[in-house]
């Protein structure tokens, strides 16, 4: 029997729309899995105490409530436990840091490593994607002994995570699409390899530079085990490792921790929404490219 006419595309070929349509619902499904614990956490956390474990009738927006939000407030608002805005401070402080020294890093890595040719060049590369599978488990405790005096102070939060391997690989990925002509011409004009890098090819740039900025930020501020390990005091204390004191207060007000953790996810989800067309290019771009 043969297909219907609709069925079949132009010079009679079977159409791709039901197949699209396959793709579009499969990737629709997942998208509300993810999205599920998300919702449910955000109208958890205007809820009342005693509703908020209720299964699936979590999901529904009913006896909405700020109180929770004042009980975070409430909670850390002395000497004694630390205050909320502090700890805000210091992930904001620490993830600034990491982004934007590690761009200007990583970039300038990721340069010498696509448009410079130097001896050895390639070794280097090889040695980074290498240090791409090294889980940062594992060198934890020697950086714990090599920082031990150092514990307890901003920069050492920031410091080990300023040069990543996967952000130079983004970079020398991205870069190695610029056509050499562009490079080419600059130079004819008398710039040099820092001249071209920073007035020529990072101009050019802005989707990578997007991409490696949220991934770091998101990355930062969800550090949970250096902090663990290097911090004590609480007034350099990030938010993950608070909300982890947080919730083990006895007893638990789940309202209260959902409502942590939206403030704890805030910030990601602005930046995501303010970067979010170059991020979609800089992967993309590097995907294709790579």
């Amino acid at each position: 029997m043969n297909p219907r006419r609709g069925d079949r595309g132009r010079y009679g070929r079977p159409s791709r729309r039901p197949r699209r349509t396959g793709e579009y619902v499969t990737l629709g499904v997942l998208a509300l899995l993810h999205v599920l614990p998300v919702l449910y956490l955000v109208i958890g956390s205007f809820k009342p105490e005693d509703e908020v474990l209720n299964g699936l009738s979590g999901f529904v927006p009913t006896h909405l409530t700020l109180r929770n939000y004042e009980g975070v407030f409430e909670s850390l608002s002395s000497s004694s436990t630390g205050y909320f805005w502090q700890f805000m401070a210091v992930s904001l402080t620490v993830s600034a840091t990491v982004v934007v020294g590690g761009l200007l890093v990583n970039s300038m890595a990721g340069y010498a490593l696509s448009r410079l040719r130097w001896r050895g060049r390639d070794g280097a590369f090889l040695l980074v994607l290498l240090l791409m599978l090294v889980p940062f488990e594992s060198v934890a405790v020697p950086l714990f002994y090599m920082f031990n005096g150092e514990r307890n102070t901003l920069h050492i939060l920031a410091l080990p995570f300023i040069a990543n391997a996967f952000s130079i690989y983004q970079f020398r990925t991205f870069f190695s699409g610029i056509p050499r002509s562009v490079e080419e011409a600059a130079r004819i004009d008398g710039a040099g390899a820092w001249r071209t890098l920073f007035s020529i090819v990072i101009p050019m740039s802005r989707p990578v530079f997007a991409s490696v900025a949220v991934l770091t930020f998101l990355i930062q501020w969800g550090s949970f085990l250096w902090p663990v390990l290097m911090i004590s005091d609480p007034s350099v204390r990030p938010l993950p490792l608070e909300m982890s004191v947080f919730q083990s207060q006895e007893p638990p007000d789940w309202g209260q921790i959902l409502a942590f953790g939206v403030l704890l996810v805030a910030p990601v989800l602005v930046m995501f929404a303010v970067f979010q067309r170059w991020f979609v290019q800089g992967v993309a771009s590097s995907v294709v490219r790579g």
